[in-house]
């Protein structure tokens, strides 16, 4: 009887150990998510608009996806715009992608 409680106690000491460790490398990486996110956004990471040449935030921006090149966008106009000149085959080697 001795011999299951021992172990017993074993056990969950062992499992406090390894959760109490699991919880705090969640909230490191939940703490280091959050201080990437601020540095981006002090660092003001800023894009330019292939449509109209404005300069927009990244994390503002309104983003269109054309295989593995990202645009980023001021406004809902600015893609509609550049999505029309997409469809009707304009040189897309004008576009500098960002």
């Amino acid at each position: 009887m001795l011999k299951f409680l021992v172990i017993g106690v074993a056990i969950y000491v062992l499992y406090r150990l390894f959760a109490n460790d699991w919880l705090k490398k969640m909230k490191k990486d939940k703490h280091e998510e959050d201080a990437d996110r601020e540095r981006k956004i002090a660092a003001g990471e800023m894009v330019k608009d292939p449509e109209c040449g404005t300069y927009v935030a990244v994390d503002s921006s309104i983003t269109v996806r054309n295989g593995e090149t990202v645009y980023h966008f001021c406004s809902y106009d600015c893609r509609d715009s550049f999505l029309k000149k997409l469809e009707k085959g304009a040189a897309t080697d004008k576009i500098e992608p960002q």
